[in-house]
């Protein structure tokens, strides 16, 4: 309660005249004396005005010295200005009482987020209006007078009106209206009737209830954290609600506010909860939300709190971010901030550890890994160490000075810790951290320090371990070519957390996949058991390390290779297994590349990517750092069609590397496949089963992952029964956000080009296409397109019509180039991304196609124009890879001519190739496809 900030002086900055607006007010109510309704209205209007002015007046300020609290304090004092102002015109004008009885009395206070005294230019405004008795009509009077001026004027506000009493009462029974009672700021009108709130809060409600109220703001913390999505690196943070996000900073003052009874966040420093250097942090973090925050309600022109990727963009060049070498002004801006979310966790372990000092709170509520601790509070010494202590189930320093008198402690505390299963003491924490400058090339070189971290590396929970390393700073200090990457975003959609969040989330992935408990990563899991036991350390190494060159100039495949021949020998690797970590890394994306985007029925794709991998056991390594690399990039990214890609080019390509031999050979595993398609499908007689699987291609038993498979087998069978000569299936993918629309149909040599013509006009993005045909002349086609809808009945009418679409199209009932016109020309605007176009015409990857491959910014339509101009520029196409990453599109053609023979003429594959970067540069090429 009362003021937490220093309010401007009136007139200084904030392009408000108080005094002014006053007399202007008192004006008006003497021109309209008598007309109650006229001087509402004008006073509303002319406020308006007065509000718009201060508020570009603050926005101005804001952009010429980026501070956003300074910018908060102004807009809550100009909003503090008007609403004194209206409570004088209520009760001078409107509702004047000569000789006030007791029950004429109100106080009216500022509450919640406006309590705090600071604003974001679309904020909600919270009024409590306390009266000393019930209600009378004096007050109803008085306080609607004040809420319809507001309302009139545009401004979304809260709003109360109870006694002292039932205040009291209601704080007692309800946390939200307790919080908000704890953030209330006089205003205007009775001052002792606020003082009385105030005294009678603090004796009635707040007195003996510390832990009850600690207890509940977590929790509130917590589910708000689920909510927002919980790590704090996600890559569109909610800069209000997200987890280091300003919220987190209010619940750190209310904590403190009732525990400590301060009014002021420097008192603090007074009670000893922040020490200076931590205050200063406090200070720093919140003037960095405040000024995105500002920024994002000013830039929208509405309360926006999540920093959307088209938002970022902006945001950085308000704040005055410039681009570097290898990062642009996007991303440094976004490493900010997540660095100022990593302050902001930090500090609410500081307090929590705190408050477990003084028992305001047990301490199984507080700690970080609430579900590891056990009964039992003794302490006791760690064992294999005399400098560490168990204490209350986690590891504290037996003496402040352990790191001081061995800084390998600064190593062997996380080892420890892992290896006796304990939590982190926040205090040990705290040390560790402010012991950052220990760590330098001596402990770097010691062959114990090393030793140790990669035992950390590679036992059980080494993600928690390794996240705890770096959210302390030591794993950024002792490898430092991981401190580079720490916080740093990647302005892209396919990518959903930091760099080092990523590469600290596959090496739980990869300790996933060594333990075979994910169904998902079977191929990964029995690879990892068959791989030389003297490699699994390479393989450890080579997941942490291999985005770890990421925003540099250079490629960072290429980079990471050469910061791992450095760091290798330190971690005690020998020159061998140094090259083959050096060399993962710059393969790292071959793999994903080829599974993906190739043919991989074709001889040459498989003989060219064992010409990469040479050997079979750096192929099982490849594939593991495939696995987890894919799968730690965010949810819904692996999928099962993926991880059948890999399978297949795994098992194609181990013949070739082993002279024929194969532990699995081709023949064998084709019939393999359609063994466990008979023993799962079992719906239908053995005659019929045998028929439809001589309908399909050898490549589709390898591809296609066994739910598919019989899911198709289904459609096929009812939509031939049917009679149908096209049919769609519907099918819904939560985990990647997707509708797949299955697709039957005699094939046509524009068909891929109708389905995706009539997905554009419909306005469906694909994402990814499985093409098929079967050896009796049909296609069998899954399209992948992104949600539009949350309800699974819309994306179903969706899908309806585009199936509808293609009727048309093939029936020559509808001409395309005109609908897909149509809707082009209703399109939005794009994402605020910048992907480089790329196409690449290569006639080595295939003995008797021509592969284009084509890379630009995915756009809707975008596959739709590729197959029309490749059709138009006289191309066959034989099949199609479609893929996207994000916002970057990637679609690989095999092709050939009319005659059926590759590209050859340099000048014919020049003419293609402008064409194709022509169309992929070009905005409006979805209105006029190329010719």
């Amino acid at each position: 309660m009362d003021n937490l900030v220093a309010k401007p002086t009136p007139g200084t900055d904030t392009g408000f005249d108080s005094e002014r607006v006053a007399a202007a007010v008192d004006a008006l109510a003497e021109k309209h004396a008598g007309r109650e309704d006229v001087f509402r209205s004008s006073v509303a209007q002319m406020l308006k005005a007065e509000l718009t002015a201060a508020r570009a007046a603050a926005q101005a300020q804001l952009l010429k010295d980026r501070h956003g609290r300074r910018c908060a304090e102004r807009l809550c004092f100009v909003q503090d200005e008007i609403i004194r102002i209206l409570f004088a015109a209520a009760t001078q004008h409107l509702y004047r009482s000569p000789v006030p009885s007791g029950a004429e009395r109100m106080a009216v206070v500022a509450t919640g987020g406006y309590g705090r005294g600071l604003m974001a230019p679309e904020s909600d405004i919270d009024l409590l209006f306390i009266l000393p008795y019930k209600q009378t009509a004096w007050g109803e009077q008085v306080a609607e007078a004040i809420l319809y001026c507001l309302w009139d004027m545009g401004l979304k506000v809260g709003h109360a009106t109870r006694s002292v009493d039932e205040s009291i009462r209601q704080a007692r029974g309800d946390m939200t209206i307790r919080t908000a009672i704890l953030e209330t700021r006089y205003l205007a009108g009775d001052k002792p009737l606020y003082d009385e709130l105030v005294a009678r809060f603090d004796k009635d409600v707040v007195q003996g209830t510390a832990t009850e109220f600690v207890t509940a703001k977590l929790a509130e913390r917590e589910e708000r954290h689920r909510r927002a999505g919980q790590s704090r690196y996600l890559v569109e943070p909610n800069v209000k609600d997200g987890k280091g996000g300003l919220r987190d900073l209010h619940t750190l003052f209310w904590i403190a506010k009732y525990v400590y009874r301060v009014r002021e966040t420097d008192e603090l420093l007074e009670r000893g909860v922040f020490d200076a250097h931590e205050y200063r942090i406090f200070r720093r973090c919140a003037d960095f939300l405040w000024s995105v925050r500002c920024n994002l309600h000013f830039l929208t022109g509405r309360a926006e709190e999540r920093l959307s990727f088209d938002l970022q963009r902006d945001i950085a060049v308000r704040l005055g971010y410039t681009s570097h070498p290898g990062m642009q002004d996007v991303e440094r801006f976004m490493k900010h901030y997540f660095l100022v979310a990593k302050d902001v966790g930090d500090l609410t372990a500081i307090l929590c550890a705190k408050l477990e000092d003084q028992q305001a709170k047990p301490a199984p509520v507080l700690s970080r890994f609430m579900a590891r601790l056990r009964p039992g509070t003794a302490r006791r010494r760690v064992p294999d160490s005399d400098d560490f202590i168990v204490d209350n189930n986690r590891i504290n320093l037996a003496a402040p000075d352990v790191f001081k008198h061995d800084p390998v402690n600064l190593i062997r505390f996380f080892r420890l810790a892992q290896k006796n299963n304990l939590a982190f003491h926040p205090d040990a924490m705290r040390t560790v951290t402010r012991s950052l400058k220990l760590v330098n090339t001596e402990l770097r070189e010691n062959p114990e320090a090393n030793r140790l971290f990669m035992e950390i590396l590679t036992s059980n929970d080494a993600e928690t371990v390794l996240r705890r390393m770096n959210e302390t700073g030591v794993l950024g200090h002792f490898i430092r070519a991981f401190g580079k990457i720490v916080s740093m975003m990647q302005f892209n959609m396919y990518h959903h957390y930091t760099v080092d969040e990523h590469l600290i989330r596959c090496i739980g992935f990869l300790q996933d996949i060594e333990r075979g408990s994910n169904e998902e990563l079977t191929l990964a899991s029995d690879l990892m058991r068959k791989s030389r036991p003297e490699h699994r350390l390479v393989i450890y190494i080579a997941v942490l390390l291999h985005d770890i060159a990421k925003g540099r100039p250079e490629d960072h495949s290429i980079a990471g290779a050469k910061v791992a021949r450095r760091l290798c020998p330190r971690l005690g690797f020998s020159p061998g297994d140094t090259e083959l970590v050096a060399w993962l890394i710059e393969e790292h994306l071959t793999m994903s590349t080829v599974a993906q985007s190739r043919d991989l029925s074709d001889r040459r794709t498989i003989e060219n990517f064992a010409g990469v991998v040479q050997s079979v056991e750096q192929m099982k390594l490849l594939t593991i750092l495939t696995t987890a690399d894919i799968r730690g990039v965010g949810p819904g990214v692996w999928n099962g069609w993926k991880a059948q890609l890999l399978r297949t080019l795994y098992y194609e390509t181990e013949p070739v590397l082993t002279g024929g031999f194969s532990e699995v050979n081709r023949a064998r595993r084709i019939a393999a496949a359609q063994a466990e398609f008979r023993s799962a499908f079992t719906e239908w007689p053995e005659a019929e089963v045998d028929a439809y699987i001589g309908r399909h291609y050898p490549a589709y038993w390898l591809k296609v992952e066994l739910p598919r498979k019989i899911r198709h087998a289904k459609f096929v069978r009812a939509s031939e029964q049917a009679g149908h000569k096209l049919a769609i299936n519907v099918g819904f993918d939560e985990t990647r956000a997707v509708t797949e629309l299955t697709i039957l149909a005699m094939d046509h040599p524009w068909l891929l080009s109708i389905i995706a013509g009539a997905c554009a006009s419909a306005g469906a993005n694909i994402v990814d296409a499985q093409i098929y045909t079967t050896t009796d002349g049909r296609a069998l086609d899954t399209i992948a397109i992104s949600r539009e809808y949350d309800r699974d009945e819309d994306e179903g009418r969706r899908a309806t019509r585009i199936g509808d679409m293609i009727e048309e199209v093939l029936e020559g009932k509808l001409r395309l180039p005109e609908a897909v016109a149509r809707r082009a020309a209703g399109r939005g605007k794009l994402r605020p991304f910048v992907v480089e176009p790329e196409v690449t015409i290569n006639n080595q990857w295939s003995e008797l196609y021509t592969v284009i491959e084509v890379s630009g910014l995915d756009r809707p339509g975008l596959l739709y124009q590729l197959t029309t101009a490749l059709s138009k520029l006289n191309l066959n196409i034989a099949s199609a890879h479609v893929a996207t990453f994000g916002e970057r599109a990637r679609d690989v053609f095999y092709v050939t001519d009319l005659l059926g023979a590759q590209i050859n003429a340099p000048t014919r594959q020049a003419a293609i190739k402008s064409a194709l970067l022509h169309l992929l540069s070009s905005d409006d090429a979805v209105a006029k496809p190329a010719a």
